[in-house]
């Protein structure tokens, strides 16, 4: 989704040069004052204890400001990472590195909805979250009983910052993040004496994005030299092509069909015994009769055309006028509007269980998107109220839950051919072949059109990617599906299902 947030700390002083006039200074003394003061980081840790899957847990959790410097030796970024770890140490337990994603979403939602010692309560059945206080509990369905975490906000995102003259295009982008996020895990490896740690890497939305490339830097590229044990990939998008809603791309309403149907099926303009059993029978209707349908073009015609308009609106709950007038191909944005035209609703992207009420009923598009405005106010003010009240963390910079770095981010990876067809699938591909050792872990929620479940099942599915190693597990919400509490401790219980199974 998630997913951008920029790390508000200290700014860069400066020292001001000597003003010479007689004679020139000491070249020792010119160098020294020609470089900026160097940037202090900030480093909270606070000892607590709690209770983690019916185990009582002593932890340090600590919050602090990794420096990034250039070649030169000058900082360029200040990253806080917030670890939270069992005491005593062991340097044998696993740990795993988690972020979100946007590209410029902070690790709010993962550390206050999901996989934290605290959490923010907010209705988990579609309804918005409305006005604070917001209560911030203890979450006991997070982790920590079988791993250390580590939430890392990369630079841009919650209050991880550029300092000084840093340029924001050597970090942000696909490749200069993953380098930079990369940098920081190898230095909490060293400075933690966790190198021999079972390791499990993770990310929600562009995180997931960001898990791969992080992951082909420290295996593959840049150091070669960090093994993971496991991936962990929530709500997943790897291959941008297929999925992209332009002119001519027969995947995406072929990969988005099964969201439709489920969401159709929510909201009573679908008939099944079951979200689960439904979409089963979208994907293959999609990937079959559908697929082929859609790649005749214009070819398509006559009864079997209207044999496909049937089917897709007994999928879709949306009339065979509208199907025939969006030539049998419905962008997400379309579907959000229509589908509850009738009650004057709209529908969420980032959890269609969500609805909302726009200006007025007319138009193709919502006027804004109800499962993320239903939600972001609750989880800004309890990173907030943990990070400052509770762990003490001191900065005048605001908490970066969702920054635009996605109007300047570089998604270059490659050469021309590369960057035609944007899919980061491969890197996990050649982990998963080089690495006998590495696991992965899909969750995808059904309610979900930011990062559809089957467009994640299709990417993962392809060439090169040895299958008998990638697990997949479903919820009955959206992106973010630990806002629904069943799904929340079911995502939790399958995590730890997965480090406990190494």
């Amino acid at each position: 989704m998630k997913s951008g947030l920029s790390l508000i700390a200290l700014a860069l002083a400066f020292a001001a040069p000597a003003v010479l006039h007689a004679q020139e200074a000491p070249a020792a003394d010119k160098a020294k004052a020609e470089k900026p003061a160097d940037y202090e980081p900030q480093v909270r840790t606070t000892k607590l204890s709690g209770t983690f899957g019916g185990q009582r847990i002593n932890y340090a959790a600590t919050v602090g400001e990794t420096i990034l410097r250039n070649k030169d030796g000058v900082a360029e970024a200040a990253v806080v990472t917030t670890s939270y770890v069992k005491e005593p140490r062991d340097p044998n337990r696993p740990v795993t590195f988690l972020f979100n994603g946007g590209p410029g979403s902070g690790s709010v939602w993962l550390m206050m909805g999901a996989f934290g010692p605290k959490r923010v309560v907010i209705p988990g059945d579609g309804r918005d979250d409305g006005a604070p206080p917001y209560p911030i509990v203890d979450n006991p369905d997070a982790p920590l009983d079988v791993t250390d975490i580590v939430f890392i906000d990369p630079p841009g995102t919650g209050f991880s910052h550029l300092i000084g003259k840093a340029k924001p295009e050597d970090y942000y982008g696909v490749t200069q993040d993953a380098k930079a996020v990369a940098e920081v895990i190898r230095r909490w490896l060293n400075d933690n004496g966790r190198w021999n740690s079972p390791k499990y890497l993770g990310g929600e939305s562009y995180g997931t994005t960001r898990t791969a490339a992080v992951a082909h830097q420290l295996m593959n590229a840049t150091y070669n030299d960090v093994a993971f044990n496991g991936l962990l990939l929530i709500s997943t998008v790897l291959d941008f092509a297929a999925g992209a809603d332009t002119p001519g791309n027969e995947l995406a309403p072929i990969t988005n069909l099964p969201s439709m149907a489920v969401t159709a099926l929510y909201h009573g303009k679908a008939s099944a015994p079951s979200a689960e059993a439904f979409a089963e029978e979208a994907r293959q209707w999609a990937i079959g009769p559908y697929a082929s349908a859609l790649l005749k073009g214009q070819k398509l015609q006559g009864e079997e055309r209207a044999a496909i308009r049937r089917e897709l609106s007994r999928f879709t709950g949306l009339s065979e006028t509208f199907l025939e007038q969006a030539d049998l191909r419905v962008l997400p944005s379309r579907f959000y509007k229509e589908l509850l035209r009738d009650r004057g609703l709209t529908v969420g992207r980032l959890d269609s269980r969500y609805t909302g009420r726009d200006y007025d009923s007319a138009g193709e598009r919502p006027d804004n998107d109800p499962s993320f405005y239903g939600i972001d106010a609750s989880y800004t003010a309890a990173i907030n109220s943990w990070l400052r009240d509770g762990l003490g963390f001191r900065t005048d910079r605001e908490y970066q839950s969702i920054a635009g770095l996605g109007r300047q981010w570089d998604w270059r990876i490659g050469g021309r051919d590369d960057n035609a067809y944007l899919n980061v699938t491969p890197w996990i591909g050649q982990a998963l072949r080089e690495n006998s050792g590495l696991r992965v872990l899909v969750a995808q929620g059904y309610y979900d059109f930011a990062t559809p479940f089957f467009a994640a099942e299709y990417a993962l599915s392809r060439t090169g990617i040895p299958q008998d190693r990638i697990t997949y597990t479903y919820y009955d919400a959206g992106h973010m599906m630990y806002v629904r509490d069943e799904d929340r401790r079911k995502l939790s219980d399958d995590v730890r299902a997965f480090i406990r199974g190494r």
